[in-house]
């Protein structure tokens, strides 16, 4: 595919991704989303729910993972792509490794847990020889923008340390 082609595809379903973490903004979870595309047309979708399902692993990457497996039938997710707003944790990192994809789009580094090739880079650091194709900076702005308004609003919700 023509690069100038695929980067507007890309730009197209990270657009999916981050209405997925403006959703999550809105549940007041930290807004991260994410989107899972296979020939062209979204299999998985997932933000995150981690307050609201009590569960530390119920990231939007993990969420929008397993939803992609359901609809495809297998957990191996050979040919597909996931949109994320924000670079993966070590354990989403793992599961992309684990779920065979082929590629990962995300928008914004994440310096302090990324673990994609900001903190860590456990894509290149695999031991099961599966390579996943990385694009970061896609609408990084965006994403960024997003996040800094969450946490905004939550330094002013926060009652004043005593």
């Amino acid at each position: 595919m023509d690069r100038d082609v695929q980067w507007a595809e890309d730009e197209r379903f990270m657009r999916q991704a981050l209405a997925e973490a403006e959703q999550a903004f809105q549940e007041g979870e930290t807004p991260v989303g994410a989107v899972v595309v296979h020939e062209g047309r979204i299999v998985g979708r997932g933000h995150n729910r981690v307050e609201a399902l009590g569960d530390p692993t119920a990231h939007a990457e993990i969420l929008a993972l397993g939803a992609a497996a359901e609809t495809l039938g297998d957990w191996r997710l050979s040919g597909c792509t996931l949109y994320v707003n924000l670079e993966p944790c070590i354990m989403c990192a793992g599961s992309l490794l684990l779920a065979r994809l082929d590629r990962l789009v995300y928008g914004l580094r994440d310096e302090r847990a990324g673990a994609c090739g900001s903190r860590l880079d456990v894509l290149q650091a695999n031991p099961y020889a599966h390579d996943v194709q990385v694009r970061d900076g896609c609408l990084e702005e965006e994403s960024r923008a997003l996040l800094q308004g969450f946490y905004r609003r939550l330094r002013r919700e926060l009652p004043p340390a005593p």
